[in-house]
């Protein structure tokens, strides 16, 4: 799966005023995004304020996004959730075409045994067409995927090809890498962990403030898997306080705030969520003009 490997970036969904989706926008972003080096794209991850999307909102998402990519770069598309019959309903009727792989977020609120996650994946991975990457990210879903889950799951189902690990958990990741059979990828899900991630065997990230420095990401991601950390230093120092801001209040509002100050569109969020407050954005916009 050369196609998950270096810098991904989990795309935000613009809106208008109205609440609707501002496909201008994001067909902008998505242009920034190729031009700037992102390796591929992730359509519809959680960061894409999926929960808030309906169905159809979503199809025509991936459907604008795969005609405007046209090929250029890989995609992935974004079909997760705590409704596992409902997901798995979702994964068989998704159009595949243009798209590499799917990454599934492990199921939140429900707080499931990791035996309950298993099962939730080998459905997932029994209903996919195409490659599953795992998702896990118990600061979000409120129950953290084992290693020993994750080492079952890529060892029983050829299709599990990767997690993204936002567990903060090192010796977690560490066990993955050390058990884990050879084609399996580890993704960072965390921006500021890409470096030591990658400096331990991690293939890449996927990334939220990549959606407004996909150069920046994109670069560190080429020099980690060149080995050559001391330049990727300087980037991973530049980027840990913007990134740090964008997670003061609710993901993606700070990083859509920071695209509406560098020409995105406007930082329209869908409730619950609003948009950050005036003194986050002071910060931001101070940080802003350090970079």
């Amino acid at each position: 799966m050369t196609e998950i490997q270096g810098a991904g970036v989990a795309l935000v969904t613009p809106f208008n005023a109205d609440g609707s989706v501002d496909f201008e926008t994001l067909g902008n972003l998505i242009e920034f995004q190729i031009e700037e080096g992102m390796n591929y794209l992730v359509s519809l991850g959680t960061t894409g304020e999926t929960a808030t999307l309906s169905s159809e909102e979503k199809k025509k998402i991936w459907k604008f996004t795969k005609d405007k990519v046209n090929g250029r770069v890989p995609l992935v598309a974004g079909i997760g959730g705590n409704h596992t019959q409902e997901i798995v309903e979702a994964i068989k009727n998704f159009d595949t075409d243009g798209y590499c792989a799917i990454l599934s977020v492990s199921p939140y609120y429900n707080k499931p045994t990791q035996e309950g996650i298993y099962q939730h994946y080998k459905a997932v991975a029994e209903a996919s067409k195409l490659p599953v990457i795992l998702y896990n990210v118990p600061g979000r879903t409120g129950s953290n995927m084992t290693a020993q889950t994750t080492l079952r799951l890529a060892n029983d189902f050829e299709n599990i090809v990767a997690i993204k690990e936002a567990s903060g958990n090192f010796a977690q990741f560490s066990e993955i890498l050390r058990d884990k059979p050879a084609d399996f990828l580890l993704i960072s899900g965390d921006d500021p962990a890409t470096l030591p991630m990658m400096a331990l065997g991690a293939v890449g990230i996927i990334s939220v403030i990549g959606n407004a420095y996909p150069k920046y990401v994109s670069t560190l991601a080429r020099l980690c898997a060149e080995g050559n950390y001391v330049e990727a230093r300087p980037i991973h120092n530049k980027l840990l306080q913007i990134t740090d801001l964008c997670f003061v209040e609710s993901n993606p509002c700070g990083v859509k705030y920071i695209l509406q100050e560098l020409g995105f569109g406007k930082d329209y969020v869908r409730l619950p969520l609003v948009p950050i407050s005036s003194n986050t954005q002071q910060k931001i916009k101070e940080e802003i003009v350090n970079l």
